[in-house]
């Protein structure tokens, strides 16, 4: 087949890369022309994701992937398009899909008949019945479910493990009718591989869900889901801490029997996903309360966090204190929703001087991101660790000198280190934080 996969992102680039590896004929579309420079360089980006500066080399190599910037290259006579172009959030919590649009409008103008269009981007539940599909036909002239086909199939991937996770978990698909959703299940199985060991607790494989609008609330469904654990989870934390009860030891306790599975709290919830797609169900749901009371807990916790530190420091003003972590997961270099910005922010309402370490950023890359940089070694009064770096499980009051109060917003670094050091955790009781 001839395969189109336009954004090559940390999730889009792996996909071609994948499909590539299949045998088949794959062009990658970017609008970044340094990105697309990279890529028929045969290297890779952006740093982090296993296997795939491997599979990269390997595949350009071969000459089963090349990347473009021009649609009239890729996409006319291609059997399958996937589209991984990121759609965001406005401050209302309204979709914005800007850059989703120009990319439909631009693969409408040389859509071919026969092609099937499958949207990989999270979305509200509807849209692609009610805006991809109307656009395509009136940019392209042609019918959907006659001269075309378009399905939603949600990526279900974390960055950095993106072809194991591939092959882990079933690929759902969705059609807008039955022909779609079988050219969609055909499509998949021929581009992926699948774990099919027998101790998995259902088939693995391409789910069919009946229907588009299914898929997109799949999508929706699981990632709100964990928000909403989390949520859960740190309205326990901020109870048992108040309460001298260890939040950590109850977690495990009640995970111990196969019916519960809650979630670990902590300082924030960062990422493309966790944050955002809670906000696109609310744009379909708006009446769901459950949803978005957990939503505006698990916002709330960086500004507890630093509440928590001006408890135990006392007043912040003119105090240098340091977040530990820009990135908004460990290991992972990426900042979108970090928590840092948020407790950065309440810092600065409390008056202190704030700084920004992060072992996965330059100093150049902080200041860009409009942070003070901070080097460990140099004096601090206080400091708030906001990422679960692997750095950081180490750290002791050595490398903070002069620091009096650590609040410890992952539960990462080990207590027996910080005698004579304020040290609190979200769910510990002070006394054995």
């Amino acid at each position: 087949m001839k395969i189109a996969v336009i954004a090559l992102g940390k999730i889009g680039l792996p996909l071609a890369v994948q499909f590539a590896t299949k045998g088949h004929e794959v062009v990658g579309v970017d609008v970044n022309q340094r990105v697309v420079d990279l890529v028929n360089a045969g290297t890779e980006p952006f740093p982090g994701e296993s296997q795939l500066q491997e599979k990269l080399s390997e595949t350009v190599g071969s000459g089963a992937l090349r990347a473009t910037t021009d649609y009239a290259d890729a996409i006319p006579g291609a059997d399958a398009v996937v589209l991984v172009v990121p759609l965001f959030v406005d401050a209302d919590a309204k979709p914005d899909f800007g850059w989703m649009d120009a990319a439909t409008t631009e693969l409408a103008k040389h859509l071919t008949p026969g092609t099937l269009v499958s949207y990989e981007t999270t979305l509200p539940v509807g849209t692609s019945r009610t805006r991809w599909k109307p656009m395509l036909e009136e940019g392209s002239g042609l019918v959907e479910g006659r001269d075309f086909h378009v399905v939603f199939s949600p990526e279900r991937v974390l960055t950095g493990r993106v072809f194991a996770d591939l092959r882990k978990y079933p690929k759902l698909v969705g059609g807008l009718d039955e022909a779609g959703a079988r050219r969609a299940v055909e499509f998949y199985e021929s581009v992926l591989d699948f774990d099919e060991r027998e101790d998995l607790p259902r088939p693995n494989g391409v789910w069919d869900l009946g229907s588009a609008e299914a898929s997109e609330l799949a999508k929706l469904a699981e990632t709100t889901y964990r928000d909403v654990n989390i949520g859960l989870a740190n309205q326990f934390a901020r109870f048992a801490g108040e309460n001298g009860i260890d939040i950590y030891k109850v977690i495990e306790a009640s995970n111990s029997q196969p019916y519960s599975h809650i979630h670990r709290p902590g300082i924030a919830v960062g990422g493309h996903c966790i944050p955002v797609y809670p906000r696109l169900y609310l744009w379909n749901d708006p009446e769901a309360s459950i949803v978005a009371t957990a939503r505006a807990a698990n916002a709330d916790m960086p500004a507890f966090a630093v509440g928590m530190l001006a408890g135990v420091h006392g007043d912040l003003a003119g105090q240098r204190v340091v977040v530990l972590g820009a990135a908004y997961r460990g290991g992972v270099k990426e900042t979108a929703f970090s928590g840092v910005f948020a407790t950065v922010e309440a810092l600065t309402a409390h008056g202190a001087e704030v700084l920004v370490h992060d072992p996965l950023y330059t100093d150049e890359e902080l200041s860009g991101l409009g942070f003070a940089p901070y080097h460990l070694g140099e004096p601090v009064e206080a400091a708030v660790i906001q990422t679960d770096h692997a750095d950081y499980r180490t750290l002791a009051p050595a490398d903070l000198p002069g620091i009096r109060s650590l609040v410890d917003g992952r539960n990462t670094t080990d207590p027996a280190v910080w005698d004579g050091v304020a040290r609190r955790v979200i769910g510990l009781p002070a006394e054995t934080a």
